[in-house]
């Protein structure tokens, strides 16, 4: 397994071990973490632990023509319990995530470091939020890096209200002109939602038309 130097470079991909991890250290500046993006590769590590850079192989993804939508969620979409806004607080959202308590995790990998760089992304207008208001309350969202106009790369959300991410995920899709959603790795939520597994040369594929 590498460990990166201060160069801003990345092993092959067909380098990762069986469970997608490619490469350990390096930094955490918004230029790698965005060449890493660009070469379908993603940092997730948790607060005590080395950085930690992965490619997995299969991808996991979701194509917007394919989105699931149960009858019930489409009965509350047409309800407009929420109101969906597009990085209106970025900051917000990606604190908010960073405060999940999650199954199997100790701690959070969203760390303050992890915070500074996407914020920094965002200000590049590379990483974006959706917001998910409730009587002008925040009570849910998610960000993720943008390549390009048809490549979402998902990264975190995050719900105070039951069904409040899922309700701006599945907006924000449908109002976009994506034509791929990175999911990176498998949870039965996306799968319900029609995320499925490609394999990382097709991934690949998508990865170099939009940014070659």
């Amino acid at each position: 397994m590498k460990w990166l130097s201060s160069a801003i470079e990345f092993p092959p991909l067909n380098q990762a071990n069986a469970d997608g991890l490619l490469a350990l250290g390096g930094d955490l500046s918004p230029e790698r973490v965005f060449y890493a993006y660009q070469n379908g590769i993603f940092p997730w590590y948790e607060s005590d632990q080395p950085l930690l850079w992965w490619a997995p192989d299969p991808r996991f993804v979701l194509y917007p023509d394919r989105l699931r939508i149960s009858k019930s969620t489409k009965q509350l979409l047409k309800s407009h319990q929420f109101e969906i806004t597009v990085n209106r607080d970025f900051k917000a959202v990606i604190e908010a995530c960073a405060n999940v308590k999650r199954n199997a995790q100790s701690g959070t990998w969203i760390t303050n470091d992890m915070i500074e760089t996407y914020c920094e992304l965002h200000q590049r207008g590379i990483a974006k939020s959706v917001e998910v208001w409730q009587n002008k309350s925040l009570v849910g969202g998610l960000y993720g890096i943008e390549l390009g106009d048809t490549i979402f790369c998902g990264e975190s959300m995050f719900s105070h209200v039951s069904n409040a991410s899922k309700i701006g995920f599945i907006t924000f899709i449908r109002n976009s002109n994506y034509t791929l959603i990175d999911c990176q790795l498998h949870t039965d939520y996306l799968e319900s939602l029609g995320a499925e597994h490609i394999s990382r040369s097709q991934f690949m594929q998508y990865i170099k038309r939009e940014t070659t």
